[in-house]
């Protein structure tokens, strides 16, 4: 019988769903058979199974099983290769039989009776590069599962393949073992000066995330509840914080479509880590000892792993204890955790940090050492975390629970701010809020003075901007940087994961255009989860557009995703980045040709005649700008890349930084020159660097010829007023004269003589 139609799109696995079932189930042997369930009902399977593959033997242990026989569970083993299901790992590809008897790699077992069953589909489940286990359905119909069935299960083999390998890692750990056996700060008011980094505004207690001291031992004994009822109460609260500030951040960042605290759950599943607690609170010790003791001993066996995704796994470990030990205490504080409403003060954060303080709502982040990079402080600010830099190592001295004054528009902070500070910033903070909103009204189409249409569209990170972007009247999305699903996860999006978070995209600019940049990463941007080559001169290797024609399997996962989340989406743009040549655009062309070919092949609706675009980010493409603008549908130039690279300096660099000059003479004609060019073959070019919102740059960029700007949204509105008061007339004499000069002093002359922005423009 065939498999009756089955609308896939709505099968795979809400995020709700799976937090549901690590909160609902006692534990991980009972989350795996509910994760079973849950498969097998969303396929209309007869059987749903999970092999996972003991680390210590390397053989793959049937775990959990709906509709096979109860007894099999845990007698069921197969090497990797053997029958159909270690042939799937060992292939790390679907295996789909309509009558699996017949395939000479079945392997019967008696104890399954499993010899009902014809139709067999299993996937693999991988976490990272490491093999975690096969996810398997089955029914007693011949050729029942169709290739909808297979992409199903594969998606929901990617969503819930973190949360499995957190479960296979703490059923692997040995429990057994034999466990073994606060910093001041002078006191009154403190001023530094740091750099801004997410603009904002906090005045809030600080807590300090001190690696001295993960357990909370600064807090006496007799401030926490200590008896076994207490325990359990702190268990039962934890265990429903950790579900709200999942369902929250779930909104807040639908990017991260990932249970961040699934760890977590587990460590809280596991049933010999709360029998230990238990046991040790029974006999005498009070319970935040014996959430101590019993923390340390899972630590030390996480940290002695040889296993790297295991040891960072100790993190997980001490924020779980430091929320149960929050939970005891016996006058807590306000707030749903340890760090809620507090100024954070750490020395490094990477993305999963970020997430899980915002899943939180810290007030502010202050980085006391190790800076931060480009996309953890893009996630903080489109999370509303205000965020300074301040490389003074005694801010890791501020005792918690002082008070904390940042102003993160200019970088600086107060510890322990006297009245009069908080005085005069409690009047500054009341003028702003009188004038906030005052003069973000736009209008819905751009002219100049003398009534030059000009395309204003946004650049997006996350999601989560796309209301404000919105709200200021963007025409269109110039700049989607696709590269945040993947920062913000702990490991690779699957194609259906980034299918539904392009889909959101589409669908919340409706009929505007889209233009999404393909994978961005390396440089400074690194996936931990792959295994990224270690580079001398990461900026100079192998990234962006490099990276993906790589690492095919990626690339054609995500052009695939892009084109079946647009399929009706009335203009959408691919642009590949960091192009070097027109040999290196057709290839990225062809992929995407061939995407096409193959998902009409499998009749999975897509975009067909996607806009296919270039970014222009390298020296190397103005000299074949002609023969480039005859191949591509759109340009859009990265000015922020394209003038490190032009003039060889990284302005992250403070010893460079001087020489990273947009009005350099040679970037000026550059661009003159690409925008010119673009013009003459009729093919849209924007730019969406940094530049695009200056006010003295924008008129040059005008002068030259540009008609489209792309931006971060907070900007659309300043750019729009410095358009209106503009007429093309000046902004064309004012190009020319910059065009004219021959060094930056005379380049800063002209700009000092045309003042943009004063009376005299």
């Amino acid at each position: 019988m065939a498999n009756p139609k089955r609308e896939h799109l709505s099968l795979i696995c809400d995020i709700s769903e799976l937090s549901n079932l690590m909160s609902e189930s006692k534990d991980i042997d009972n989350f795996l058979q509910q994760v079973v369930h849950l498969v097998a009902s969303h396929l209309n399977a007869d059987v749903g199974s999970i092999y996972l593959l003991e680390a210590n033997s390397g053989t793959l242990v049937l775990k959990a099983t709906v509709g096979l026989h109860p007894d099999s569970v845990g007698r069921v083993r197969m090497e990797i290769g053997e029958g159909l299901v270690g042939w799937t790992l060992e292939q790390m590809a679907p295996v789909c039989e309509g009558e699996a008897s017949r395939n000479p790699r079945f392997k019967y077992f008696e104890t399954s009776k499993e010899e009902r069953f014809q139709s067999f589909l299993s996937v693999p489940i991988s976490y990272g590069s490491e093999k975690t286990g096969v996810l398997v359905v089955q029914h007693t119909d011949a050729n029942y599962f169709n290739p909808a069935d297979v992409m199903a299960l594969k998606a929901i083999a990617a969503q819930l393949a973190g949360t499995i390998a957190n479960a296979r890692m703490m059923m692997t750990l040995n429990h057994a073992a034999t466990p073994a056996d606060a910093p001041t700060m002078p006191e009154g008011m403190q001023m530094f000066k740091g750099e801004a980094a997410v603009n904002g505004f906090a005045l809030a207690p600080a807590m300090t995330m001190r690696s001295s001291d993960p357990l909370m031992e600064d807090v006496a004994d007799d401030q926490f509840n200590a008896g076994l009822e207490d325990f359990r109460a702190a268990m039962a609260k934890t265990i429903g914080q950790l579900r709200q500030l999942q369902e929250q951040m779930v909104q807040r960042l639908p990017e991260s479509a990932v249970l961040i605290f699934e760890a977590h759950h587990m460590i809280l599943k596991d049933t010999r880590f709360v029998q230990q607690i238990t046991q040790l609170i029974t006999d005498g010790l009070p319970a935040p000892a014996a959430i101590r003791h019993a923390a340390r001993h899972v630590i030390d066996l996480f940290e002695k792993s040889p296993n790297a995704y295991i040891r960072e796994k100790s993190k997980d470990v001490e924020d779980l204890v430091r929320r149960l030990l929050f939970n005891l205490r016996k006058n807590p504080t306000t707030g749903q955790s340890p760090m809620d409403g507090r100024i954070v003060i750490a020395t490094q954060l990477y993305p999963s940090d970020i997430l899980k303080l915002a899943s939180e709502s810290v007030a502010g982040l202050i980085l006391a050492g190790g800076g931060v990079t480009s996309h953890v402080a893009i996630i903080a600010r489109s999370l509303n975390i205000p965020t300074i830099i301040a490389m003074y190592a005694n801010l890791l001295k501020v005792p918690d629970n002082t008070l904390v004054l940042m102003d993160a528009d200019v970088g600086t902070l107060y510890v322990d701010p006297s009245e009069e500070v908080r005085r005069q910033y409690d009047q500054r903070n009341r003028a702003l809020r009188k004038t906030a909103g005052r003069g973000v009204k736009m209008v819905p189409e751009t002219r100049t003075r003398d009534n030059a249409r000009v395309h204003l569209m946004a650049n997006i990170n996350l999601l989560s901007e796309l209301d404000l972007a919105l709200e200021l009247k963007a025409e269109g999305i110039g700049l989607y940087r696709s590269e945040f699903p993947f920062i913000v996860r702990s490991d690779l999006p699957s194609e259906e994961e980034q299918r539904l978070v392009y889909e959101r995209l589409f669908n919340k600019m409706a009929q505007r255009p889209v233009w999404i940049r393909t994978l961005d990463v390396g440089g400074d941007k690194i996936l931990p989860y792959l295994d990224m080559l270690q580079e001398d001169n990461p900026e100079l290797g192998l990234r962006s557009i490099r990276f993906s024609l790589r690492h095919r399997e990626i690339f054609d996962q995500q052009i695939r995703a892009i084109l079946r989340a647009g399929v009706h989406a009335p203009s959408l743009g691919i642009m590949f980045p960091m192009v070097s040549s027109i040999d290196e655009f057709r290839t990225a062309r062809q992929t995407v040709r061939q995407a096409i070919a193959a998902l009409t092949n499998e009749k999975l609706p897509h975009h067909r005649e996607p806009k296919l675009g270039a970014m222009i980010e390298l020296p190397a493409m103005v000299e074949i700008i002609d023969e480039l603008a005859r191949e591509v549908d759109f340009l859009s130039i990265g000015t922020n890349d394209f003038t490190q690279y032009m003039l060889a300096a990284d302005r992250a660099n403070k010893h460079v930084a001087a020489y990273y000059q947009p009005y350099h003479p040679s970037v000026l004609r550059a661009l003159a020159r690409i925008i010119q060019r673009a013009a003459d073959h009729q093919v849209p070019v924007s730019v969406c660097g940094e530049v695009a919102h200056q006010k003295d740059f924008v008129p040059f960029l005008i002068g030259v010829g540009l008609r489209r700007l792309s931006v971060d949204p907070q900007f659309l509105p300043a750019l729009q007023r410095t358009i209106r008061a503009m007429s093309v007339t000046k902004a064309e004499e004012y190009a020319r004269q910059l065009l004219s000069a021959a060094t930056v002093a005379q380049v800063e002359k002209v700009r000092t003589d045309w003042a943009w922005g004063s009376d005299r423009a």
